[in-house]
């Protein structure tokens, strides 16, 4: 007991510690001015704004909450642990060290979280994979990759829906886009964007010889409005194609032109949606992803990024990966950026990228 004692104390001041830096004082204070506003008479007269201000400060609520709950379960623990010990009664150890355990990853993931303070690190997230350098390796390569993103959307309790998916000629896919809905959905995801490179022995070589190869992921926040003054989106500017989908969704979905391209001129991105049976839910999800890529292209000084952005630029090649994946001769996770590496190559693919995802958005702000 003496040892968990020690264990729960240091844990208790570091919780304590951390309060200050996750800024609680001001997420109260928001959250409170969040409550008058949604007092008011008139409060849902805009629907949608009001369904974002009532998410905000239901996830401002929940979040004050669990920093409260882990000072009380560590203080318990504490307690429970010292009356333990001043009694000579060790039957309770094996479970409170169990839930010490519990609180150790609550409190490392709460901790990470409060880390998460730019402008749409809590909104949802866009995710498109393209295939890329390797032919049906790479396009197989991005199905993989598809794979591993939903898995982890599924950890993480985050909804997924796949908005748009171009299959490869003999296997895989050429490209998909994924919506991934949950808080901090686009605050955990962004540390994926970049280029990620496959080693191992290509299931389509008669010859089972070694292949490399690459796929690029990009991934967007869902932007529900932009500041017109800063990002206009003029209707003029928008050339709006409606076609009959190609993929599943029931029987409507191959029989009714309910698919929708649309591409912003002036800058030249184009996006599709034909997830949806409905011609006016799919335009709706293409102006979100289409507002999501104007913000990044605005965003962006280089050149070289905005035709990536645009769709010209995809050089999913040698010299710019961000993680490699390597299966034969050996079995290893890298991440490139933040030199984090793993050997436990099939439970990053199954969608246990946590750890990665933590190092590297760890180091971004050191």
């Amino acid at each position: 007991m003496k040892e968990l004692i020690q264990k729960a104390q240091e844990l208790l001041a570091e919780i304590q510690k951390n309060q200050p830096l996750a800024q609680l004082d001001k997420k109260q204070t928001r959250w409170s001015e969040l409550q008058k506003i949604m007092a008011a008479p008139d409060f849902w007269a805009d629907n949608k704004k009001a369904s974002a201000l009532a998410k905000e400060a239901a996830g401002l609520e929940k979040e004050i909450q669990l920093w409260g709950a882990l000072v009380k379960a560590a203080k318990e623990i504490l307690t429970l642990a010292e009356a333990g010990q001043k009694e000579g009664d060790n039957s309770l150890a094996e479970d409170l060290e169990k839930q010490f355990t519990k609180l150790e990853n609550d409190f490392r993931e709460l901790k990470f979280v409060a880390m998460m303070s730019e402008e749409y690190d809590r909104d949802n997230a866009v995710v498109s994979i393209h295939a890329g350098a390797g032919g049906t390796d790479a396009q197989d390569w991005a199905e993989m990759l598809l794979r591993m993103y939903l898995r982890y959307a599924e950890k993480k309790g985050f909804k997924a829906a796949i908005l748009d998916k171009s299959d490869g000629q003999e296997a895989g896919i050429k490209s998909v886009t994924i919506e991934l809905r949950g808080e901090y959905a686009y605050g955990y995801l962004k540390a994926e964007a970049g280029v990620h490179r496959l080693v191992r022995i290509s299931p389509f070589d008669a010859e089972k010889m070694r292949h490399t190869s690459f796929a690029l992921v990009e991934v967007l926040p869902e932007i529900e409005e932009l500041n017109d003054q800063e990002m206009p989106i003029k209707p003029e500017d928008l050339r709006i194609d409606v076609f009959r989908s190609s993929g599943h969704g029931g029987q409507s979905v191959n029989t009714t032109d309910s698919a929708v391209r649309i591409k912003h001129l002036p800058t030249g991105i184009t996006v599709t949606c034909q997830n949806e049976r409905s011609q006016l839910q799919n335009k709706e999800t293409a102006m979100k992803i289409l507002r999501s890529k104007l913000y990044q292209y605005y965003q962006t000084e280089l050149e070289e990024e905005r035709q990536r952005i645009r769709g010209e630029f995809n050089e999913a090649a040698w010299g710019n990966q961000a993680r490699s994946y390597v299966i034969h001769p050996y079995k290893m996770v890298k991440d490139h950026r933040s030199d984090y590496e793993t050997q436990e190559v099939e439970k990053v693919l199954d969608g246990d990228l946590q750890e990665l995802i933590e190092a590297e958005l760890g180091r971004r702000k050191v």
